[in-house]
């Protein structure tokens, strides 16, 4: 491993990024995640908290498109953006603008681009959308400008933009520590068992704000917190293939975002006694998501989902990449 901000353990030669001819449009899948086990095992002296995290990524998510425009727009600024979700913010706040300014001050890269996000993955949903997003645009620009940074270097600056940001430069499941830089690619036996794994991914009309959940835990007792050797653990027992991923499943943010948000306990309780499903929440919330099993009903699971949550909320079937 790498001892940065990054940490690779096997896949840093096999993902750096051989230069390319220059293009102009690039066209970059923006997948959704999922925390599969979420560990908060302390504070930090900088005011972050340390995890350790099990994370898949899902074959569903958004699709970022980034074009080298002819000229600057008339009002002068670098990169613009499009998306066809009105919820989605279009100025500085939006962390694709933010990593397209972070690419060219670390590049120098200088062309006016234009990007367009078609939008699937719900906002404040605990589904890494923004953070995919914006490692999204950092993969669009490397393609744009031939490759100017490397795996390690790409790494590092998604760091500086979202803890989430590392892992969607991975291509599959990883084990995610620190406060989210540290990355470790699962292999082997533990990908088998996660890849192409069914799941449903359902998110009520509401949201939780990460900053309060994290503020939530902080406040709370020291036994909020699962200690790391602990948390080591049960991902060792995964990893090895002692535990299956029904055991796999938790998230100590559970604890103090149910508390609020009964709705979401009510409901998984729910599919996991009528239905026997493993499910949990995602993240920080609000989107939580059940293992399908082969034999899943899955339409009169996801009319449960709908009759709890009412017909507007967000089902996605999709299957860990």
């Amino acid at each position: 491993m790498r001892a940065r901000n990054c940490v690779y353990s096997r896949t840093e030669a096999v993902n750096s990024i051989a230069p390319v001819s220059p293009l102009q449009t690039a066209a970059i899948f923006s997948p959704a995640k999922l925390n599969l086990f979420l560990a908060v095992t302390g504070r930090r002296g900088d005011g972050y908290h340390d995890l350790v995290s099990i994370v898949v990524p899902l074959d569903f998510g958004d699709q970022l498109v980034a074009e080298i425009a002819g000229r600057t727009p008339d009002n002068g600024r670098q990169f613009s953006l499009e998306c066809d979700d009105p919820e989605v913010p279009l100025d500085d706040t939006n962390l694709i603008l933010r990593a397209a300014a972070a690419f060219a001050t670390t590049t120098g890269w200088e062309k006016p681009v234009t990007f367009r996000l078609k939008k699937r993955i719900p906002v404040g949903a605990g589904l890494g959308g923004g953070s995919s997003n914006a490692t999204a645009a950092l993969k669009a620009l490397n393609q744009l400008g031939g490759a100017r940074l490397g795996q390690a270097e790409l790494c590092e600056l998604a760091a500086g933009i979202g803890s989430d940001c590392p892992l969607f430069l991975e291509n599959g499941p990883v084990i995610m520590r620190g406060r989210g830089e540290r990355i470790e690619a699962l292999t082997g036996r533990a990908v088998q068992r996660l890849r192409g794994h069914p799941v449903l991914v359902f998110k009520p009309s509401f949201g939780v704000s990460t900053a309060w959940a994290y503020q939530q835990i902080a406040a709370g007792t020291p036994q909020s917190y699962l200690p790391a050797p602990e948390a080591e653990r049960r991902v060792a027992m995964f990893t090895d293939g002692a535990t299956e991923i029904d055991a796999l499943l938790f998230n100590n943010l559970e604890a103090v975002i149910f508390r609020k948000f009964i709705a979401l306990p009510v409901l998984l309780a729910l599919l996991r006694t009528r239905f026997g499903l493993a499910a949990g929440m995602s993240g920080s919330g609000s989107a939580c998501f059940a293992l399908l099993p082969s034999h899943a009903p899955t339409p009169e699971i996801i009319a449960a989902i709908r009759a709890a949550w009412g017909p507007a909320c967000f089902v996605q079937a999709a299957t860990i990449a």
